[in-house]
């Protein structure tokens, strides 16, 4: 069984919300909250509250289909963190000038999975060949 949980414009940057969803990518729920609650980034905060959501939509649809549910055994098997709309803003600057602020926002969207769940594979071609080595001449 496999749910998700979207949360968009958090307002924070993308780049600053990337350094904690790497630290959850790929590990077991329990664990992941553990990581999320004790870290010291504020971004943790925010996607605690989206991977919470994800396990919550993972007992709602494990109830609907009348199937046993644990918490603990699920894993996070997808979590990103894209950029959402800018809030551009500005500020006086010298000499009757005006400076941009640029006010970031990013959606993070996780996925968890059972254990049993296979990971999805990525759509596309497989795996390239390597070229043949090119002859030089003499």
């Amino acid at each position: 069984m496999e749910a998700r949980a979207i949360q968009r414009t958090v307002r924070q940057s993308a780049r600053k919300m990337r350094l904690v969803i790497d630290q959850i990518r790929g590990r077991a729920v329990p664990e992941a909250y553990a990581i999320l609650r004790f870290s010291k980034k504020l971004a943790a905060k925010q996607i605690h509250k989206v991977l919470k959501s994800a396990v919550a939509n993972a007992e709602q649809q494990a109830q609907r289909q009348n199937a046993a549910f644990d918490a603990d055994r699920l894993r996070v098997r997808y979590a990103v963190v894209n950029e959402g709309p800018t809030l551009k803003r500005y500020t006086q600057a010298a000499m009757g000038r005006a400076t941009p602020i640029l006010k970031r926002t990013s959606h993070v969207e996780i996925h968890v999975a059972g254990e049993d769940a296979p990971t999805p594979r990525p759509s596309g071609r497989g795996p390239r060949r390597p070229r043949p080595a090119r002859r030089r001449k003499p």
